[in-house]
């Protein structure tokens, strides 16, 4: 695995690189999920049993992928809006004085 000189890098491109962490992490436990999760179907019918017979009710439904960030608040970095749901009040308000979203993308 490689490693990262994560001294080097500006805080721009750790906050970055967290983002892409988080979502990789997201991403790597729903493929573990579904892996066990076929696994054990296959277990069940080679027993004769459907899953839902074993663990009872309705399927669960799988939880969605973390979706990227795509704009940035530039005074304070932890504040981002993925262009999903509801603007941020710092986004409206900015907006509201007369700046341009696009100037808050990523």
């Amino acid at each position: 695995m490689a490693r990262i000189d994560l001294t080097k890098l500006t805080y721009a491109q750790l906050l970055d690189l967290s983002e892409r962490v988080d979502i990789a992490i997201v991403e790597r436990k729903a493929e573990k999920a579904k892996s066990v999760k076929e696994q054990l179907e296959a277990l069940a019918q080679e027993s004769g049993f459907s899953l839902s017979d074993l663990v009872g009710g309705k399927k669960q439904r799988g939880r969605k992928a973390a979706v990227a960030v795509k704009y940035r608040n530039p005074k304070d970095a932890s504040q981002t809006w993925s262009g999903r749901g509801r603007k941020p009040n710092w986004l409206v308000a900015a907006v509201k004085k007369g700046a341009k979203i696009e100037s808050f993308a990523v």
